[in-house]
C-alpha cells in the first residue's frame, strides 16, 4: 500500500525545466552585456570629456603664454629704458661722488683747522673765566664805590658763582670757597640805604611850610586856633549858677535872667582874654618877634639847607650832611614849636638821617680776588 505509484504529468514536466535552465544563462549573458556597453559608453563619454577639457585647458595655457611672452616683452623693454636711465643716473653719482669727494677733502683740512682752534681754546678757557670773574668783580668794585651801596657787588659775586658751578672745574673750587666767604661777610656789613634818607630828607622839605611857628599863640596840634567850644560855655553857665545866693534873693525876678546872661557873656569874654595872652620862658627872644616876611624867607633858607643836604649825600659828602641837618634841627628848634606834632615828626626824621648817614668804607672782595691771581698763576 505503501509503494509510489508513478505521476504521468512529471514526466512531462521535466523536458520543460531543461528548456528553462537553457534559456537563463542566455538572458544572464545578455545582460552582463548590456551592463558591459553601458560600462563602455559611460567610460567613452567621460573620455571623450576629459580629452575635450584637456584641449580646453591647452588653449587656455597657449593663450596665458602667449599673453606673458607680451608682457615679457614690455618688460623687458621698460628695463631696457630703466637701465638706460639708471646708467646715466650712475654716471651723474660718480661726477657728483668726484664732487663730494673734492668737498670732503676741504671739510677734512677745515676740520683740522678747527679742532685745532677749540683746543687752544679749550687750553685757554680757564684763564679766560679767571679773567672775566676778575674784570666783573672790579667794574662791580666801582659801581658800589659810585652809588654808595653794595648790591652791585653782591649781584657780580653771585653771577660768578653760578658761572663757575655751570664750569665744574675742581682746579677753581678754590674761587668758589672764597666767593662763599666774601658774600657773607658783604651781607654781614650794613651800608646805608640813600635812596630811602633822601626820601626822608624830602618829607622833611615837605613838613616846612606846615610848621608852626612860636609866635603863633593857643595853637591845636594842626597849627590852627582853638576855637570856644560848648564846654566852655557850659563852664561859664556853671559859674554864673554858682553866684552867692543872698544876691539872688535881692533881686527882682525880671533882673534874674539878665544877670544870668550877664555873667555867662563875661565868662566867655575873660575866656577869650585869656587865650589872648600866653606866658611861658622864652631864650630867644628873637623867635617871637619875626616879621611875616622874614617867616616866608626863614622857611625858605631852611628847605635850601635841607636840599643841600640831600645833595651832598648823593655825592657821599658825609661831614656837610652832618653839618648842614644840625643847623636845620636847632632852626626847627628855635623858632618853631616844639610841641607840635608836625614839628616833632620834622626833627624825628631828620634825627634818623643824621644818625644812619655817616662813612662807612665799602667791602672788598678780597679773598676772591687773592684766588684769581692763585688760579691765574697755575698754582
Amino acid at each position: 500500500m505503501n509503494e509510489t505509484t508513478p505521476n504521468p504529468d512529471a514526466g512531462a514536466a521535466a523536458p520543460q525545466g531543461a528548456a528553462r535552465t537553457a534559456r537563463a544563462p542566455s538572458a544572464q549573458a545578455l545582460l552582463w552585456l548590456w551592463i558591459g556597453v553601458v560600462l563602455v559608453g559611460a567610460i567613452g563619454i567621460v573620455g571623450i570629456g576629459l580629452v575635450w577639457q584637456t584641449v580646453l585647458r591647452e588653449h587656455s595655457l597657449e593663450q596665458e603664454l602667449v599673453r606673458r611672452q607680451q608682457t615679457q616683452q614690455i618688460q623687458t623693454t621698460e628695463a631696457q629704458m630703466l637701465a638706460k636711465q639708471a646708467q646715466d643716473a650712475a654716471r651723474e653719482s660718480a661726477t657728483k661722488v668726484s664732487l663730494l669727494d673734492a668737498r670732503l677733502s676741504e671739510v677734512t683740512v677745515q676740520r683740522g683747522q678747527i679742532e685745532e682752534l677749540i683746543q687752544s681754546l679749550s687750553r685757554a678757557r680757564d684763564e679766560n673765566i679767571v679773567v672775566d670773574i676778575d674784570a666783573s668783580l672790579r667794574v662791580a668794585m666801582q659801581q658800589s664805590a659810585l652809588t654808595g651801596s653794595a648790591e652791585p657787588l653782591m649781584v657780580a659775586l653771585k653771577q660768578s658763582d653760578e658761572r663757575l658751578a655751570r664750569y665744574n672745574q675742581p682746579r677753581l673750587e678754590g674761587v668758589r670757597r672764597a666767593i662763599a666767604r666774601d658774600l657773607d661777610r658783604v651781607k654781614s656789613e650794613g651800608m646805608i640805604d640813600v635812596a630811602a634818607l633822601t626820601i626822608k630828607l624830602d618829607e622833611v622839605v615837605r613838613m616846612i611850610d606846615d610848621l608852626p611857628l612860636r609866635a603863633q599863640p593857643d595853637l591845636r596840634k594842626d597849627g590852627a586856633r582853638a576855637p570856644s567850644t560848648p564846654a566852655s560855655d557850659a563852664r561859664a553857665a556853671k559859674h554864673a549858677a554858682s553866684a552867692p545866693a543872698a544876691d539872688d534873693a535881692s533881686m527882682p525876678e525880671w533882673a534874674k535872667p539878665w544877670i544870668a546872661r550877664w555873667d555867662i557873656f563875661s565868662e566867655r569874654v575873660w575866656v577869650d582874654a585869656k587865650s589872648l595872652v600866653r606866658v611861658e620862658r622864652i631864650e630867644n627872644p628873637e623867635a617871637m618877634l619875626l616879621e611875616p616876611d622874614h617867616v616866608f624867607f626863614l622857611r625858605e633858607n631852611l628847605k635850601l639847607r635841607l636840599l643841600n643836604a640831600r645833595l651832598a649825600l648823593l655825592a657821599r659828602q658825609f661831614a656837610i650832611v652832618q653839618g648842614d641837618l644840625q643847623g636845620s634841627m636847632d632852626a626847627i628848634e628855635r623858632y618853631f614849636d616844639p610841641k607840635a606834632r608836625r614839628t616833632q615828626l620834622a626833627l624825628s626824621l631828620i634825627r634818623q638821617v643824621q644818625q644812619q648817614a655817616r662813612h662807612t668804607d665799602l667791602p672788598r672782595p678780597d679773598n676772591t680776588l687773592a684766588a684769581l691771581a692763585t688760579a691765574a698763576a697755575g698754582r
